[in-house]
């Protein structure tokens, strides 16, 4: 079967190809369809696109649109209001308590005369409940106060102050430190006149200690303990710091009087 697109020199070229052979070969049929294959080809590939490039009108035209209705326009009332200056805005004026009525009682003397009035006697229980006036009228029901409840004032409990706890510790820092009255050099020439080194003498050695003691706030000292390395002479400078008469100023922290350590060394040479 021969089609437009198998020329006459391609089918005589395949009858030389194939003369004196099995014509009913694949390849000879092949050769010969050649151009029916390609045109079911062209065919099948313009339909398969033209379905894609088709698909999303008519899924389009199937969907159903919801359809918007615009919003009712708004109309605005721009009509001017009048406005009356000569007429003032009523003022509502309240109304004054109306006074309740009580009961009274004639408190005038009759004076005799020929026409005299007659004067309604009340009694005491009747005075009682009404007040002195020019006419009688006890037809008005009582007016009744009730009475004033005193309250008394309510007095918030008194809650005890806690008393501040008191910070006896040593204090390792502070704003002014404690000093001799008189000095430190005063101190220091108190040391040496008390000290008694006759049991040193001709030693020939240097001597060192650090005295630590505490300065009370009322500038007194306490817990004097040397730090040397000879006993006995760590044991004279105890006593000799112990010994000296005067007081300290006390350290100061926020304005305050506090306990302090105070150190002081001592050297001597005993030759």
């Amino acid at each position: 079967m021969k089609n437009f697109l198998t020329s006459d020199r391609e089918s005589r070229f395949n009858e030389i190809l194939f003369e004196n052979r099995n014509k009913s070969y694949g390849a000879y049929v092949l050769r010969n369809e050649e151009g029916a294959v390609l045109k079911k080809s062209l065919f099948l590939g313009v339909a398969f696109f033209a379905a894609i490039a088709l698909t999303p009108l008519l899924i389009n035209a199937l969907m159903v649109q919801e359809t918007v209705l615009p919003a009712p326009p708004v109309i605005h009332d721009l009509t001017p209001i009048p406005i009356t200056r000569d007429k003032e805005p009523e003022v509502i004026k309240p109304s004054p308590p109306v006074a309740p009525k009580v009961n009274t009682y004639d408190t005038r003397v009759a004076t005799p005369t020929r026409d005299a009035r007659e004067v309604k006697t009340v009694t005491d229980d009747q005075k009682l409940n009404a007040v002195p006036g020019t006419e009688t009228s006890l037809d008005n029901p009582p007016v009744l106060t009730p009475p004033v409840i005193e309250t008394p004032p309510v007095t918030a409990p008194i809650v005890p102050e806690v008393p501040k706890k008191i910070d006896n510790t040593p204090a390792t820092r502070v704003d002014v430190e404690a000093a001799f009255q008189g000095g430190i050099n005063s101190f220091r020439a108190k040391v040496v006149q008390n000290f008694n080194a006759g049991d040193f003498e001709g030693t020939g050695e240097l001597m060192k200690t650090m005295v630590t003691f505490i300065v009370e706030k009322d500038g007194t000292i306490s817990n004097i303990k040397a730090t040397g390395t000879d006993r006995d002479f760590n044991v004279e400078a105890e006593r000799t710091i112990r010994k000296i008469n005067g007081k300290w100023a006390p350290a100061k922290l926020n304005g305050e009087n506090v306990r302090s350590y105070f150190k002081f060394p001592i050297s001597m040479m005993f030759e």
